[in-house]
C-alpha cells in the first residue's frame, strides 16, 4: 500500500491505514444500551473510554433500517449515492417486491472494496448473510456471515474452517450468540490474519427483546465490551457506531401500537389502488413481525398522492407524511426506489400492510421496533482521542471510517 496519498472513495478522501482498524456496527444500538451497561458495572472497557477514548452522538440514515445503513457506513454516502433504500423494495423494472439483497441493485463502490484494491488487507464479518454479498461487493479479502459461517469457503469467502477457529457452533440465527460469533470471530482474525480492515457487524435480536438497562441486555453489551477489549489490546484502532437505534412500539398495556395503513387505505379507496411497501422487511420477522415505523405508499388513479397523504396524516400516531420529492431530499434517497408519498410514525407506533399479513404470535415480548427519525440516534463511539475534530459538526455513522482513518491514525 502506498501510505502517503490518500484513497478518494464517493468523493470522500481516506487516509490509509497505519494500525489495524476495526469498525463496528452494533445492530439497533440505541445510545441508552451502552449508558445503562457502563453504569451497571459490567463493561469495564467501554467505561475507561471515557477517558482514552472519544464518544459521539451520531445520526443514522433514515429510514432506519439495517440495510440502509450498513451500506451507508461502507460506503460512507447516504442511499442517494449507493442506491439501498431498504431491505425491501418494490422493483418497478421487475414489477415485484423484492429483497433488496443483491449486489445488482448497489450504485456505488465501499471503501472496503477500494482498501483492497491498493493492497490493504480486509475483513468483513456479519451476523446474518442477507448482508454479505452487498458488504463483499467487488472486494478481495475474507467476508463470511455468523449465519453461514460452516459454509465458507476459500472460493466464496476468502477463508474456510471457521467454525474450527472461532471454536463456536453456528448459532441460530434467533440468538445473541449470532453476534459473539461475530466479535469472536474478529478476535480470532486479528490473532492470526492481523486484517489492515475489519467491518463487524452484529443482529439486533436482544434489541428488539430487550430495553436498555435489562438484564439480557447488559448481558451482551458485557460479552461485547470483552471482545472489544481484546482487539484494543492487539493495538487496533476502534470505532464503534450503529446501523439505528429502537424504540418500544406499545401502549401502556404492553400491546403493540400498530397502523395498518394497507387495510385503512383499501377500505378508503378500494383495493388495488394504492400498495404499500414496508421497507423493513427481511427474512427474519420472528421478534418484530415485520413493523416498522417507516413505509412508502404507491397511489394509482383514481387516488392522487396529495389525497392519500391528507388521509394518512390523520392518523393518531402518525408523524410525518412526504412526497417523493420531499422525502429524497429530507432523507437523501434515490427517487426511482421511493413510492409516491413517505409516512414515517411517531416513537411509540409502527406501520403495517394488512393485518392479516402480520403474524406476531412470535413474539414473547413487548413489540420494539425502529424505522422512523426517532431511532435515528446513534452512538459514534472510538478508543482513542482525536485532538482536531471540527466544530459543530453533524456526525453521521457512515463518517465512521472517515473518524477512524483521517482523525484517529
Amino acid at each position: 500500500m502506498n501510505s502517503v496519498t490518500p484513497l478518494v472513495v464517493n468523493g470522500r478522501s481516506y487516509r490509509l491505514p497505519q494500525r489495524p482498524v476495526v469498525v463496528v456496527c452494533v445492530d439497533g444500538c440505541e445510545p441508552e444500551y451502552i449508558n445503562q451497561a457502563i453504569a451497571s458495572g459490567r463493561t469495564p472497557y467501554l467505561a475507561s473510554l471515557l477517558t482514552k477514548g472519544l464518544c459521539l452522538t451520531a445520526d443514522c440514515v433514515v429510514p432506519s433500517f439495517t440495510n440502509p445503513n450498513n451500506l451507508s457506513i461502507v460506503t460512507g454516502a447516504p442511499p442517494a449515492v449507493h442506491g439501498i433504500c431498504g431491505n425491501y423494495f418494490w422493483d418497478r423494472d421487475a414489477g415485484a417486491e423484492v429483497m433488496m439483497n443483491d449486489p445488482k441493485y448497489l450504485r456505488a463502490g465501499t471503501i472496503l472494496a477500494a482498501l483492497a484494491a491498493v493492497g490493504a488487507k480486509v475483513a468483513v464479518v456479519t451476523a446474518k448473510d442477507k448482508l454479505r454479498a452487498l458488504l463483499g461487493h467487488r472486494m478481495t479479502g475474507i467476508c463470511f456471515s455468523s449465519e453461514k459461517a460452516g459454509e465458507a469457503t476459500l472460493a466464496a469467502n476468502g477463508i474456510e474452517g471457521v467454525v474450527a477457529m472461532v471454536g463456536m457452533p453456528v448459532p441460530s440465527v434467533y440468538s445473541a450468540a449470532l453476534s459473539e460469533f461475530v466479535f469472536a470471530a474478529g478476535v480470532k482474525l486479528m490473532e492470526r490474519q492481523r486484517p489492515d480492515v475489519m467491518y463487524l457487524s452484529t443482529t439486533d435480536y436482544v434489541q428488539h427483546k430487550a430495553a436498555p438497562g435489562v438484564g439480557a441486555a447488559n448481558d451482551f453489551y458485557a460479552m461485547m465490551d470483552a471482545y472489544l477489549a481484546q482487539l484494543d489490546a492487539m493495538g487496533a484502532t476502534i470505532v464503534v457506531t450503529a446501523d439505528h437505534g429502537m424504540n418500544a412500539k406499545t401502549d401502556a398495556f404492553g400491546r403493540p401500537n400498530v397502523i395498518y395503513l394497507q387495510d385503512m387505505l383499501d377500505a378508503a379507496y378500494g383495493a388495488g389502488t394504492t400498495r404499500v411497501i414496508l421497507p423493513i422487511t427481511d427474512p427474519y420477522v420472528v421478534h418484530h413481525g415485520a413493523l416498522g415505523s417507516f413505509a412508502t405508499v404507491y397511489v394509482s388513479a383514481p387516488v392522487t398522492a396529495a389525497d392519500a397523504g391528507a388521509q394518512i396524516a390523520m392518523l393518531p400516531g402518525m408523524e410525518t407524511v412526504l412526497t417523493r420529492e420531499d422525502a429524497c431530499r429530507r432523507f437523501e434517497l434515490p427517487p426511482d426506489r421511493v413510492g409516491d408519498l413517505v409516512v414515517v410514525s411517531e416513537r411509540l407506533t409502527v406501520i403495517g400492510t394488512s393485518r392479516e399479513r402480520h403474524d406476531l404470535s412470535g413474539l414473547d415480548a413487548p413489540l420494539r421496533s425502529h424505522g422512523g427519525v426517532s431511532e435515528q440516534r446513534v452512538p459514534l463511539i472510538a478508543n482513542r482521542g482525536a485532538a482536531r475534530l471540527p466544530a459543530g459538526r453533524r456526525w453521521r455513522n457512515f463518517d465512521a471510517f472517515d473518524l477512524a482513518l483521517n482523525y484517529l491514525q
